[in-house]
């Protein structure tokens, strides 16, 4: 099994920001601050669950995947991989520009963008090649939890080749709320989350910035322990 702490690269917004709160307030945990925040009135009465509703997500913080959580290779630093995402993050690339709407992906609710960006779809890849190095390999339980068996074929090369199948071409940005839910509950759920976003007025959402999360245990939380604004 991979070892720990683990690392991820994401998009979160920052701390301030009207989208983070809209997060950390469903989530009920900010990763900036790594604290537990009271779930809002309207979840709990669509959902009385919602504890278990966003049991998931919530141990990953409010975000978007752009290098998927991983142990660092031998050899490798912490102190290396901070440099490195400031190094990436001074890059000069185009800032991708989303316009964010509420729905279902895969069974879960996230915000996610309704087409395709492409300059979003190159940050990510860029992400996965760029920070690869910084990877420990696979190991065998690791694989086996990725259930490669339901997998295409594209998806297993690429959990083979990266530690993780959504990558390039299977790559989809999302912010997850919930876990994943039956069919029937996902209705009201999804409508009081676009109730809440829609008081918000995001129309658009600039993926300017990125963020290392570090997880210390099986049983702890990822937190943020370094952000920094991409360079356009």
């Amino acid at each position: 099994m991979t070892g720990f702490p683990r690392y991820a690269i994401y998009y979160a917004a920052d701390a301030g920001d009207a989208l983070s709160r809209f997060g950390a307030e469903l989530l009920g945990y900010d990763a900036h601050t790594g604290n537990e925040l009271p779930f809002p009135a309207e979840a709990l009465q669509v959902a009385p669950d919602w504890r278990d509703v966003s049991a998931d997500p919530r141990k990953y913080g409010f975000h978007a995947t752009l290098k998927a959580p991983m142990a660092l290779a031998p050899g490798r630093s912490e102190a290396e991989l901070l440099a490195a995402c400031a190094a990436f993050a001074g890059k000069t690339r185009p800032i991708p520009i989303i316009r964010p709407v509420v729905d279902a992906i895969s069974g879960f609710i996230a915000v996610i963008p309704p087409e395709p960006v492409g300059e979003l779809q190159q940050l990510a890849a860029d992400c996965t090649v760029e920070f690869d190095a910084f990877r420990a390999p696979l190991t065998a339980e690791d694989r086996a939890r990725r259930r490669p068996d339901r997998l295409s074929e594209r998806q297993r090369d690429y959990l083979d080749r990266w530690g993780y199948p959504y990558v390039m071409e299977e790559f989809r940005f999302h912010m997850t709320l919930t876990g994943r839910l039956d069919a029937e509950r996902r209705g009201p759920i999804i409508e009081m989350l676009r109730t809440r976003f829609a008081r918000l007025s995001i129309n658009t959402i600039a993926i300017d910035r990125i963020a290392l999360f570090r997880q210390d245990n099986a049983a702890s939380r990822f937190s943020i322990i370094g952000e920094w604004s991409l360079t356009s």
